[in-house]
């Protein structure tokens, strides 16, 4: 049922032609490249052809303004598995939208959203602490998203999911709880 295809034919029908942006299935890292003069469509491309890599890059590219859609990964940098403390923080800090929004695109595809701390080989006992008030972040802002309204791109997308996956049947608040990260 949640194949990386489906996800593919949604996004692109959504955002293809209208705002010259394909998700593509690709190997081992996500990446999210501009059109070129080589190449004409920007490109949203997703992990190992995994439908939650895709979810959470599709968000990331959701959240990104004009001048960051023109730059490879959005501009932003990225630390590998084995952040320290405080690297962990930033990562943190800028993963919380990205991640609410995935888990409202996630449930709008009635499909289950994982945290994700990214930091395997990091300090235990500060990945533990920091995790709790990481999920606290990511359900205030799902909160705050369903309270204020998501991103337009977000918005679209996510109705399209509902629309395919839910047969129409809207969210529900209640689908969010913070219990369930």
């Amino acid at each position: 049922m949640y194949h990386c295809s489906t996800v593919i034919q949604v996004f692109n029908q959504c955002f293809k032609a209208s705002l010259q942006t394909e998700l593509v299935r690709g190997g081992h890292e996500p990446i999210y490249i501009p059109r070129s003069p080589y190449y004409p469509w920007d490109r949203v491309i997703f992990a190992h052809g995994f439908f939650a890599s895709a979810l959470h890059e599709i968000s990331h590219w959701c959240i990104a303004g004009p001048e960051r859609r023109k730059q490879v990964d959005f501009g932003y940098w990225y630390n590998p598995d084995g952040r320290t403390q405080e690297q962990q923080t930033e990562f943190e800090k800028v993963e919380i939208k990205p991640q609410a929004l995935e888990w409202i695109l996630s449930r709008s595809a009635d499909f289950h959203f994982n945290v994700s701390i990214d930091n395997l080989s990091g300090d235990p006992h500060y990945i533990e602490q920091s995790a709790n008030v990481f999920k606290d972040n990511i359900y205030a802002q799902v909160q705050e998203y369903l309270q204020q309204g998501l991103p337009e791109r977000a918005q679209r997308f996510s109705d399209a999911l509902v629309a395919y996956y839910r047969n129409g049947r809207k969210l529900d608040p209640v689908e969010f709880q913070r219990e369930a990260l």
